[in-house]
């Protein structure tokens, strides 16, 4: 069993039976007093969430929880979710908060933050509008996590997701953020950038909220994300600054034109580059995606291993960056937003919108969290720890990972870190529930492979902008059977050097001599015929 999405011939469903928090409770997660924030923690720590007790409490029954990620992994559970979502508060964007929410928990997701574009505007007027939208999405539609973030211009470089979880301080942090450190109001260069990082870990540290996230979105997409950036970000925060989106947006672009799409490139990547600003290392092919991953990721010893084996925690995600739905009928709101901070609430037009490039939230991509409880904070934690799968077409359903040595008998799972004897052996076991219902394209996918990726850890380069890890190769290729159950198991024998070890799969419809993801073409390259999942790495430190 796994975590359970909806599909095109039926309504979804959410089974969480969980009693509404009331308002004022120590059980409602807006509630940020330390008595109440440490109770919710304990009650975490016993394996249950707030919203079980409440239905308790209730006298509704016992609350039903999502199955187990792993059942060696301390007990967290799946929670699907998209950190990169855009609305009528954006400038390019056109649904409302209540909109994209509603389409999440459509789609089968359980948590969702809003992400309207940093900017001028967007600082002055659309924080304020946001928060109560946001809040009364939460009140209306309880199955799903409404997070509040913005994207963030990086000072020198690309975007990134910033976000919070609620508390009485989430919109004044956010809006001194914008204002002192967004880059199309305070302009600026990478010192800027470091700055912003670290005044959301002092948030943090002075108890104005409990946890703050950045992800770097879409970062091959220009080039501009140099390899010292991202180092440094990780190193002025690195409770805060905690991974890259592996795969970006705007899948739908790639649906060629004579199948009735835009004739793109999947996540808008055909920009005429590189561009001045361009980091000037990087390669032709970083330009395009790859099987709809970002190169950074798809790219075996590229620039993702090679923070990997400086031992350095950097997890990937997947998103919609969802700003208007292919072969959706409504059109943009026709506000002023330059002067209101909203484009206003979008028209249906009554035509099927071709040209449009994304998916709703969960229809095509997710990320995958282990958390201990669906709570705000904890399913933050999960993504902070990199307790991350990321899946497009729902090509499984769920994944169960455990790395283990003889020293090491419980083992971790995604994200995690365990040790083993200098000559010892360290045993991986994989185990994929099959997706066994139609994803929204009407067909449902077939897992056909599945490659186990490693490499040593080196430890920090001297030359901050390397970014390849030459040692690091596919290790094992595992065919996956077509009908039973799908398990592998692997030994690395004799370890004589730290390592780490992650996992992708495919559904082998469009690979390389050597297996690899191919080069996404520039409008001809439908989503649905190239499907992958990435998990998140482990590490294994010889002692």
């Amino acid at each position: 069993m796994s975590h359970s999405h909806g599909h095109p011939h039926g309504d979804h469903t959410h089974h969480h039976h969980e009693a509404e928090p009331v308002e004022g409770s120590w059980l409602d997660p807006e509630d940020d007093r330390p008595s109440s924030v440490e109770r919710r923690k304990f009650l975490a720590g016993m394996g249950i969430a707030a919203g079980a007790v409440g239905a308790l409490a209730a006298g509704t029954g016992t609350a039903a929880a999502h199955v187990p990620v792993n059942p060696w992994g301390g007990g967290e559970r799946w929670y699907a979710g998209d950190h990169h979502v855009h609305t009528h508060y954006s400038d390019d964007g056109q649904y409302t908060i209540e909109q994209q929410v509603a389409k999440a928990r459509q789609f089968g997701l359980d948590w969702v933050v809003i992400t309207d574009h940093g900017g001028p505007a967007h600082q002055k007027f659309s924080i304020d509008q946001v928060t109560p939208d946001v809040e009364r999405a939460r009140r209306n539609q309880r199955a799903v996590l409404v997070y509040q973030g913005l994207e963030w211009n990086i000072p020198g470089a690309e975007h990134a997701t910033v976000f919070l979880p609620p508390g009485k301080h989430t919109a004044d942090i956010l809006k001194a953020f914008e204002l002192s450190y967004d880059g199309r109001i305070a302009g600026g260069s990478e010192p800027l950038a470091l700055a912003a990082l670290r005044y959301l870990e002092a948030q943090v540290l002075s108890g104005r909220t409990e946890i703050a996230l950045m992800f770097a979105n879409h970062p091959s997409r220009r080039g501009v994300d140099s390899p010292h950036e991202i180092r440094g970000w990780r190193d002025a925060a690195p409770g805060v600054a905690v991974g890259m989106e592996g795969a970006p947006g705007h899948q739908a672009a790639g649906i060629p034109k004579s199948a009735g799409g835009p004739g793109r490139a999947r996540g808008y990547y055909d920009t005429a580059a590189p561009l001045p600003e361009s980091f000037p290392g990087y390669p032709a092919e970083s330009y395009r995606t790859h099987g709809g991953f970002d190169w950074m990721t798809a790219k075996v010893g590229g620039l993702w291993d090679s923070m990997l084996a400086e031992g350095r925690p950097w997890w990937i995600t997947a998103n919609s960056d969802v700003h208007q739905v292919f072969a959706d009928t409504f059109t943009p709101g026709r506000q002023d937003y330059a002067t209101t901070g909203s484009k206003g609430a979008p028209i249906d037009s009554g035509v099927r919108q071709t040209g449009y490039g994304d998916f709703f939230p969960g229809q095509y991509g997710a990320n995958v969290v282990g958390a201990r409880s669906r709570s705000y904070v904890d399913v933050m934690r999960g993504l902070q720890a990199g307790k991350v799968l990321t899946v497009h077409g729902r090509l499984v359903d769920g994944l169960r990972l455990r790395v283990r040595s003889r020293d090491d008998l419980r083992g971790v799972t995604l994200g995690g870190r365990t040790f083993v004897r200098r000559g010892g052996d360290v045993e991986v076991t994989i185990e994929i529930d099959r997706t066994t219902s139609p994803n929204w394209s009407g067909s449902v996918p077939v897992l056909a492979k599945v490659d186990l990726i490693s490499g040593p850890v080196t430890g920090p380069c001297g030359d901050r902008d390397v970014f390849t890890a030459p040692e690091t190769s596919v290790v094992k290729t595992f065919e996956a059977p077509r009908k039973g159950r799908i398990r592998f198991t692997h030994t690395f024998s004799g370890v004589e050097r730290s390592f780490y070890l992650r996992l992708r799969g495919s559904d082998g419809k469009r690979l390389t001599s050597s297996g690899d993801p191919v080069v996404d073409e520039i409008a001809n390259s439908d989503p649905w015929e190239d499907l992958w999942f990435y998990a998140n790495p482990v590490f294994v430190d010889v002692i």
